[in-house]
């Protein structure tokens, strides 16, 4: 592998790390307003509606696809399920998703604690995503000096 190559890669190394904490601090901003604000005047108005008015007998859980740009969670698309898991095409067009369990009457605190825990989760996933390209940066460099 040449030179140029090695700085590429670890490059591309920090560029990952770099776009994993954004998409932590996005999600983490969504947390503070979901825990901030009514779930009403938070962007994840739809899953609430979604999860709490859509029919048990026919959904089993509900799933907000959430894309991070500029710096911000954008939630892209609300959607039910009634089996199964989400097709890898559609969970490739997005960032994360946060998926809950549909339950007609779900209070608005309730369902603030499960999606915050859910995203608290990810957020977790993704600053440990971060920190390995970080690391697979400096264990990159070092492995390839001993060459």
């Amino acid at each position: 592998m040449t030179a140029g190559g090695s700085s590429d890669e670890a490059d591309d190394r920090t560029e990952n790390a770099a776009e994993y904490e954004e998409i932590a601090d996005a999600l983490e901003d969504l947390v503070v307003e979901l825990r901030d604000e009514s779930v009403r005047e938070s962007r994840l108005e739809g899953l609430f509606d979604e999860a709490t008015t859509s029919d048990p007998r026919i959904w089993n859980t509900v799933t907000a696809f959430i894309d991070v740009e500029d710096g911000e969670a954008v939630v892209t698309d609300e959607s039910k399920l009634a089996e199964g898991s989400w097709a890898p095409e559609i969970v490739e067009d997005c960032d994360t998703m946060v998926t809950i369990d549909i339950q007609r009457g779900l209070m608005p605190d309730e369902f603030t604690y499960q999606v915050g825990k859910k995203l608290s989760q990810r957020i977790e996933e993704f600053r440990e995503q971060a920190q390995q390209a970080r690391e697979g940066t400096d264990r990159g460099s070092a492995d390839r000096s001993s060459d």
